[in-house]
């Protein structure tokens, strides 16, 4: 059983891009969006994912995530719940914690995320200038209601 930790912010500049180690092309869908549980498939650059998900509490859930042949990621995208979402990712390393943003592409453009996972939620957690508004637990801004 993994818990994931993670909170979420909304971005309010571009500055992430000059400090991005990475930049990753992500299309992902939903198999199912219930509030206890989400199963989402993903594709991220060139290799498959299908990840189970539970009910958020705070910030904390349980989340389970495998590799899957790209191929029956794509098939299994076309059995998704619309819409599919479509997003580049960058990775950014600030003071010891990998932050991903997330810059939506089609109709959620120009939304722009950042989430970062933590190993306990009570350390505190130093915020790069780019960061805006904590969104965290907000079901508004869940992937799985975008």
């Amino acid at each position: 059983m993994a818990v994931e930790i993670e909170r979420k912010f909304l971005v309010n500049s571009h500055d992430y891009r000059n400090m991005a180690s990475a930049c990753h092309t992500i299309v992902q869908g939903y198999l199912s969006k219930e509030p206890e549980r989400t199963v989402r498939i993903r594709i991220k650059d060139d290799k498959g994912f299908i990840t189970v998900k539970g009910k958020t509490i705070g910030c904390k859930r349980l989340e389970f995530e495998y590799e899957i042949p790209l191929d029956d990621a794509k098939d299994m995208l076309k059995l998704c719940l619309s819409p599919i979402l479509e997003k580049k990712r960058y990775i950014v390393n600030y003071c010891g914690f990998k932050w991903e943003i997330d810059e939506f592409e089609g109709y959620l453009a120009p939304l722009v995320m950042a989430e970062v996972e933590l190993p306990d939620e009570s350390l505190p957690l130093q915020l790069p200038a780019f960061i805006g508004e904590e969104v965290t637990g907000n079901p508004k801004y869940y992937n799985s209601n975008l």
